[in-house]
């Protein structure tokens, strides 16, 4: 069975070159599984068919290379950088001396000189251009960018305009590297999340300490970490208070407090003191680990836009070579008084505008930053996909416990019948769920420690029925129910009991006692409702295991249009079905974080998981997951994604526009060759810096 490993490949800049190199890998067979990743710069293939790997890509793209030996991403531009520059700067040079000089030099008869500076220039600046571009002439793929810019300067130098010939190639070649330069800083933003890996880490023993790299550490060890370092694994902080940088996974800079007990995760620095913890999972999948694998998976799923720009590339870059090709033929075989070297110039004119890279590679990169932009937000979203429904969004139902709870579940008040006792009806309910890690349990159990109370002897024949309640017997043959009241009613035969008090005691069909359980709401969840109310969502509703009045409660105090309780997972998802068939709340996000919530989470529109405290099964089949336990990143999370669509659609109107304005004017004459470039470079140049907005922006975090 072959072995997928995965390597960094260099010099590769454009998505649509990247899925070509991708698509003839997987037609070979045995490749099948080769997958580029062009965001993160990273390709995984069979790892003992590196070198036929590596020969079929150079025979696509020759300056394309896997490194094996690059692990790290250091988003610094390579050598080949530097070559490139050299030959610009002397090709710029040549480029002034043909453009002051020609005149005198052909009025002198030395009209070769010209020509030789001249050419030796295009040559310098164009040699990646021309070699592609006659490569992929072999390979049978014609119509591209670099088809386009050898077949408009070859023109130019037909018709003798050699100053154009050559500035046309030497600015085409700036360009391309100012995209490059663009590419690899959003790739950059992505990969920066990969600095918040530790290679080693300070392993606490009763000899002392000891240095053992990250990825050979099991959980259960202890940890010791410095002020400035990294936290290479996820763990239970021992110890405290510490302060913790977690901006590396959660955007936030100010520094947060930690207590002893407290979940830490994988990435966090370690601001001041030297802070303990014990590891709970090994490196590969601790928190900062996930958030790399989802973020590369998410470049991998195109949005709608970009699969239709990529089509629609294929289909126009042949149109405008036939409407060049007619540009130049049909007016002089017309008109007598049209000239062929008039209509050819328009034409190449023509060709030159016409190149769509400034749509094939900003729109992609768009979406690059947008993902890039809500990883650094603590937003890891899995797709363009995701970011275009999210932008979409007009209904958000929240889980209630650990969602826009805590999930810390407290014994409020113990309401005892007549002849018993708090403490008796606590230590009975306790004795009930000792047994149980159902957070209710936990909760009783507590209580019970907390009032310094004896255990009572275990109860026989527990049985347990979810999200309801539990029922069993007493050392002296007692029958004891405890749970919601319809559960007590229906397992004692007795009257609903009185009250809303949450949970009911009943022995032997008499009830003796009620608990009120509850969770704390989180700090933001009142605020996260109402940044989604100033976003324009239509509908927040909650959907709770929980009681209904609970329910009710927690839904009245943060303000949601709806709030249903005593849901199980399968009344979760039916409800959310529900939802969904009124087509005015168009796209529904589903907020959850338990494993009874992957169901829903699933179904929704757009699924998201609270990633803190969250179930895997729940980050498994989420769409999007929160790296904090915060309801507000949901508001945050819909501002990315509508910047995103902005920027996309922004770059879309602004290239198309521009380009159909000076083709009409190249057609008519009313453009040279110069304008060209500043139609095709320029236009490209500034659909990516548009793009780049979403990584250097800064207001998504406030």
């Amino acid at each position: 069975m072959s072995t997928i490993t995965k390597a960094r490949i260099s010099g590769l800049s454009c998505a649509v070159c990247a899925a070509g190199i991708e698509k003839t890998l997987q037609a070979r067979e045995g490749l099948a599984a080769c997958r580029i990743n062009f965001a993160t710069g990273t390709i995984r293939y069979p790892a003992e068919r590196e070198a036929e790997v590596q020969d079929v890509i150079c025979e696509i793209e020759p300056d394309v290379r896997i490194e094996r030996d690059s692990g790290k991403h250091s988003g610094q531009p390579g050598p080949w950088h530097w070559r490139e520059s050299w030959r610009l700067v002397l090709s710029g040079m040549l480029f002034v001396l043909v453009l002051f000089g020609e005149q005198s030099w052909n009025e002198d008869g030395l009209q070769v000189v010209a020509w030789g500076l001249a050419l030796a220039g295009w040559l310098l600046a164009g040699w990646g251009v021309l070699r592609a571009a006659v490569r992929n002439l072999l390979h049978g793929r014609v119509f591209d960018e670099n088809f386009l810019m050898t077949l408009a300067t070859l023109g130019a130098f037909a018709i003798g305009h050699l100053p154009e010939a050559l500035g046309v190639m030497l600015f085409y070649h700036v360009g391309e590297l100012a995209q490059d330069s663009a590419v690899q800083s959003s790739r950059s933003s992505i990969q920066a999340l990969a600095g918040g890996i530790a290679e080693e880490s300070r392993v606490v023993t009763d000899s002392g300490t000891h240095i053992r790299p990250a990825q050979e550490i099991p959980p259960g060890v202890l940890l010791e970490v410095w002020p400035g370092e990294r936290i290479s694994h996820d763990g239970v902080l021992e110890g405290g208070p510490a302060w913790l940088d977690t901006s590396a996974l959660t955007g936030e800079s100010r520094p947060r407090m930690f207590d002893a007990g407290s979940d830490i995760q994988a990435g966090y620095l370690v601001v001041e003191t030297r802070v303990r913890l014990r590891v709970t999972r090994m490196l590969a999948d601790s928190a900062v680990s996930r958030i790399m694998h989802l973020v590369e998976e998410a470049t991998q799923r195109k949005a709608q836009t970009e699969r239709f720009m990529t089509r629609f590339a294929a289909v126009y870059t042949p149109v405008v070579v036939l409407a060049a090709v007619l540009l130049a033929t049909i007016p002089p075989l017309v008109s007598a008084q049209a000239g062929f070297e008039d209509w050819f110039f328009r034409a190449l004119v023509f060709l030159v505008i016409s190149c769509p890279c400034a749509l094939v590679v900003s729109i992609p990169l768009g979406y690059y930053a947008g993902i890039g932009a809500a990883s650094r937000n603590g937003i890891l979203v899995k797709g363009g996909i995701v970011l275009d429904a999210l932008a979409r969004v007009r209904s958000v139902v929240f889980d209630k416990t650990g969602t826009v709870t805590d999930g810390k579940y407290r014994v409020r008040r113990i309401i005892p019948g007549p002849g018993w006792t708090e403490d008796g009806v606590v230590q009975v309910a306790a004795a009930m769920e000792a047994h149980s890690n159902h957070p209710v349990a936990r909760a009783v159990r507590e209580a019970c420690s907390r009032a310094g109370l004896p255990s009572l002897p275990e109860m026989a024949e527990i049985r347990e029925v979810r999200g309801r309640g539990l029922t069993g017997r007493s050392r002296d043959g007692k029958m004891c129910v405890f749970g919601s009241a319809e559960f007590v009613c229906e397992a004692c035969g007795c009257a609903a009991p009185q009250g809303q008090a949450g949970l009911y005691l009943a022995i032997d069909g008499v009830v003796v006692g009620a608990i009120e359980i509850d969770d704390g709401l989180r700090p933001s969840s009142r605020d996260a409702v109402t940044e989604l109310r100033t976003l324009g969502v239509q509908h927040v509703a909650l959907f709770s295991g929980d009681s209904s009045l609970r329910a009710s409660q927690v839904g009245t105090l943060l303000g949601m249009d709806a709030a249903i309780g005593g849901l199980l997972p399968e009344g979760k998802l039916k409800a959310m079905e529900n939802l969904m068939q009124d087509r005015s709340m168009r796209t529904t996000v589903f907020v959850g974080d338990g494993i009874n919530d992957a169901p829903v989470i699933k179904r929704a529109d757009v699924g998201i998981a609270m990633g803190g405290l969250g179930s895997d099964a729940a980050i498994e089949a989420a769409d999007a997951v929160l790296v904090e336990d915060d309801p507000l990143l949901v508001s945050r999370a819909v501002r990315i994604a509508r910047a995103t669509r902005r920027v996309v659609w922004n770059n879309i109107l602004f290239a198309l526009s521009f380009k159909v304005v000076f083709l009409l004017l190249g057609g008519l004459g009313l453009a040279s060759l110069w304008e060209a470039v500043i139609a095709d470079v320029g236009v490209a140049l500034v659909a990516l810096a548009n793009s780049m907005r979403l990584v250097w922006g800064k207001r998504f975090s406030q």
